[in-house]
């Protein structure tokens, strides 16, 4: 029996671990945990973004 993974982009990755983090978070009273929650979820989303625009194909290396 063969175990068969779907592919993923990392930026698929940083954006559903984002989404459960935004979650978890709203189900947090305010105060400290919950802005940390929102601090690396801002952090992943951030990370997908950057990691997008650096392997887009319009992107070029310096001469």
């Amino acid at each position: 029996m063969r175990l068969r993974f779907k592919q993923t982009t990392l930026e698929e990755v940083l954006l559903h671990e984002s989404w459960e983090i935004r979650e978890q978070a709203t189900r947090l009273p305010p105060g400290r945990e919950q802005e940390r929650l929102s601090r690396k979820a801002r952090q992943d989303e951030t990370a997908a973004h950057i990691n997008e625009w650096l392997t887009s194909p319009g992107l070029r290396s310096p001469e």
